[in-house]
């Protein structure tokens, strides 16, 4: 999980006094109480974190819940740009990533994380509707893990993930 300034901060403190109250740690930071909370849920959260990209609310919505249902920590983006901020934020340990996006497209995205030191070890699952073969070899050739083709089967796509996290080592 990648921190920022505040997350830093906010350990710093718990590090010198693990009773300090989550007031205190609001008040010294200038932050507020809600804030605090919040930050202290996200590092304690040892699940792992999918990260699920795609504009279609009917995709985005059911897969999230089904991964939620098996424990995973999962976050939705709704184009490339977005999926590319989270990526920075909270670092996931894998990403679903749909083609046709708006903003920048899933092609754009997948490349600049694999062509970035600090996010091409993030394994990519391409989920497109996109099936023709040149399409799944572009996929492959630009650095994604995996392609699957909508529509999909839930059962087949959570054990792809399961195993591409074995192999990551999450």
């Amino acid at each position: 999980m990648k921190l920022d300034e505040i997350d830093k901060q906010i350990l710093a403190i718990l590090e010198q006094d693990d009773t300090t109250p989550n007031r205190a740690i609001a008040e010294r930071l200038d932050i507020a109480e809600e804030e605090v909370e919040a930050r202290l849920g996200k590092l304690s959260d040892t699940r792992t974190r999918i990260l699920v990209v795609d504009d279609e609310p009917d995709t985005l919505l059911p897969l999230t819940r089904a991964l939620e249902a098996d424990d995973y920590a999962v976050t939705g983006a709704v184009d490339g740009a977005d999926a590319l901020e989270k990526v920075r934020a909270e670092t996931p340990d894998l990403i679903l990533l749909d083609l046709m996006l708006p903003k920048l497209n899933g092609y754009e995205v997948c490349m600049k994380l694999k062509d970035d030191p600090l996010t091409r070890h993030i394994p990519i699952i391409i989920l497109s509707a996109k099936g023709e073969i040149k399409d799944k070899v572009l996929g492959i050739e630009i650095g994604a893990d995996d392609y699957v083709t909508k529509p999909f089967d839930l059962l087949e796509l959570k054990a792809r993930i399961r195993a591409l996290l074995r192999r990551a080592g999450s």
